[in-house]
């Protein structure tokens, strides 16, 4: 049984602020080694559960922040950037079920760090007409290669838009939101048992699917207009409103490839202070 994590940031276990998650400062230095506690807990609980394969995708930012050294050694981990499934890369892999670890609330969300993509910039993401967090794009994508998800983590406000888009998934709270930049948050030791359990039985459920191919449209709005005017540039991206434009894919795959170039415009675009 194979299992993929992909594997972000900003929901790990006792994540609450910009310098959590940002490469090069010292709290970063801190919560990576409590993000991969979390990884390696989800880890144990698969290979406990029988899994016999758990591949690690790297998907936070730099996409370098793991410690591969800590890593539990049973697992195998793909790290840096420039994936074509970036997150999900892995997914079409063969794998029995994927697990979204350390998850986040849409951008224009209620949440702990919550966003899509962009930090900042993106104030809503629309999915064939409804809002979309990461991890309802990712899920998605993912039924496209018929793999169910099995596992959400993050913050509270993280797992009840799983319940929507992933309502067969185990879910673990790690966390309870306060604010963007506030939570309450549990002890390293409580989510790791919680996690690993949670992981345990998820596996059960994984398996094949039948994929889920078919036409999608995505819609992206920024905090300013000159966002949506870089970004409709872009062939078949279409300005719709004044900070907002949308896009047709014939598939899920083809359009996060669409909304990746979209969003890597937009962040081109931004100037200064005054971006």
């Amino acid at each position: 049984m194979r299992l993929l994590i992909s594997a972000d940031m900003e929901g790990a276990t006792g994540v609450t602020c910009t310098a959590d998650v940002v490469p090069g400062t010292e709290q970063w230095q801190r919560f990576r080694r409590l993000f991969t506690g979390d990884v390696n807990a989800c880890a144990a609980g698969a290979f406990a559960g029988g899994a016999t394969d758990v591949l690690v995708n790297e998907a936070h930012s730099s996409q370098r922040n793991l410690l591969l050294e800590d890593l539990d050694s049973r697992a195998r981990m793909l790290t840096g950037r420039h994936k074509p499934l970036s997150m999900m890369q892995g997914v079409d892999s063969g794998v029995d079920g994927v697990v979204f670890l350390g998850y986040h609330a849409g951008a224009g969300e209620e949440g702990v760090l919550a966003h899509t993509y962009l930090e900042n910039s993106i104030t809503g993401v629309w999915l064939d007409g409804v809002p979309a967090s990461e991890g309802r794009l990712n899920a998605a994508l993912a039924r496209e290669y018929g793999v169910p998800v099995l596992l959400v983590t993050g913050d509270d406000r993280t797992c009840e838009d799983a319940r929507d888009y992933a309502p067969d998934a185990e879910l673990v709270t790690v966390k309870e939101c306060v604010s963007r930049y506030a939570a309450i948050c549990a002890p390293p030791r409580v989510t790791s048992d919680l996690i690993t359990s949670a992981a345990r039985v998820a596996i059960g459920r994984a398996g094949p699917g039948n994929p889920a191919f078919g036409a999608h449209r995505i819609e992206v709005e920024f905090d300013a207009t000159h966002l949506a005017a870089a970004a409709a540039v872009v062939p078949t991206v279409e300005q719709v409103g004044p900070r907002r434009v949308g896009f047709d894919a014939a598939s899920m795959t083809s359009a996060m490839q669409a909304f990746k170039i979209v969003t890597a415009i937009a962040a081109g675009a931004v100037e200064g202070i005054y971006g």
